[in-house]
């Protein structure tokens, strides 16, 4: 395994990072620790979680991931291991959790919560799901001013209440997710400001069909110095080519939740083919190829992979020990110039 710092911090964590957002739904809690084990058996340190997961969110199961967790948790060396999870945004996919968002009272709560679960007593960097405000999110490719959005400007007040959760010391650090560079500057500016705790990762989406990452996000990850933690490096699984071969599981996220068509476009499809033919040529899987290429992004802190099944697992950690030639990264150039970005 490979490792890296969390920027302005001394927490180190792998360069893999396991994701759990099937644990409770496609996964079993035997299967969820399961992989846990095999993963730290593999030098993985770095979990993720949220308290709104497993995916889709649903009132029956919110909360069942981080139980999954904890219930596995509770039984390790626990200043071994780097636990990250999340308040989530806004919404009527979440009105189930908490309808206030972050204000008053639900940062506070939001962790509480997810403490009980997780059965520890930290968290060691807690994340803002989603922004608040209205911006083009979730695979929206453009960012379409609405002037009736009712968010009000509510930074500082965000951040006053992390730093009193960290405090506490129920959190060690906070990450910001989904947010676009004007969010993500205004953060650093109120911290900057008014002295208090700054952002020090980034969780977006990132993959091979969507590397909108690259354009403003990438400078401001690299010279303000907040790392990204890549979700998505497999496209919901469409970057393992087994769509296309039809050769998908009962159990894969597409056969089960047909709705989360985000990678899923003709474009995406013909990028797809080219990606897997182009990793079929130099003797790697498609899987293989698009977890290496994000692992040696420059601005990737960690990149978060997630698996329903311990043959997938295997493979998605090993990539780690995949570098691709200069060669082969300039013939991933040329896709990414015919079909830019397919899937924002």
């Amino acid at each position: 395994m490979k490792y890296t710092t969390l920027p302005n911090t001394d927490i180190k964590v792998s360069k893999i990072c396991l994701g759990t957002m099937t644990f409770g739904n496609q996964n079993t809690e035997a299967e969820g620790h399961a992989q846990l084990d095999y993963a730290i058996q593999q030098g993985v340190n770095f979990i993720d979680t949220a308290e709104m997961y497993p995916v889709p969110a649903t009132p029956e199961t919110s909360g069942r991931t981080s139980k999954i967790i904890g219930s596995w948790l509770k039984n390790q060396k626990r200043e071994d291991l780097v636990v990250a999870s999340k308040i989530a945004g806004p919404g009527d996919y979440t009105a189930h959790i908490r309808t206030t968002g972050f204000a008053g009272n639900s940062i506070k709560e939001a962790v509480n919560s997810e403490l009980k679960r997780l059965q520890t007593d930290y968290i060691d960097v807690f994340q803002l799901h989603w922004p608040e405000r209205q911006t083009n999110t979730f695979g929206v490719r453009d960012y379409k001013h609405n002037p009736n959005d009712p968010w009000i400007d509510n930074f500082k007040e965000v951040l006053e209440a992390l730093n009193q959760v960290k405090k506490e010391g129920k959190i060690r650090e906070f990450g910001l997710s989904n947010e676009k560079a004007w969010g993500t500057m205004r953060y650093l500016e109120e911290s900057k400001n008014n002295n208090l705790p700054r952002p020090i990762t980034i969780q977006n989406a990132y993959s091979l069909l969507n590397r909108v990452f690259e354009g403003d996000m990438a400078e401001l990850s690299i010279r303000e110095q907040v790392g990204l933690l890549a979700y998505s490096p497999m496209a919901f699984g469409v970057l393992s080519g087994k769509y296309i071969k039809g050769v998908e599981s009962e159990n894969s996220r597409l056969k089960l939740f047909p709705r989360f068509a985000r990678y899923s476009s003709q474009q995406s499809t013909q990028a797809t083919k080219k990606y897997m033919d182009l990793a079929e040529a130099n003797n790697l899987t498609l899987a293989q190829m698009a977890l290496a290429f994000v692992n040696d992004r420059p601005f990737v802190t960690s990149n978060i992979i997630g698996a329903t099944n311990l043959d997938q697992l295997k493979e998605n950690i090993n990539s780690i020990n995949i570098n691709l030639s200069e060669e082969l990264m300039q013939e991933i150039e040329k896709i990414h110039a015919e079909i830019p970005n397919p899937a924002p």
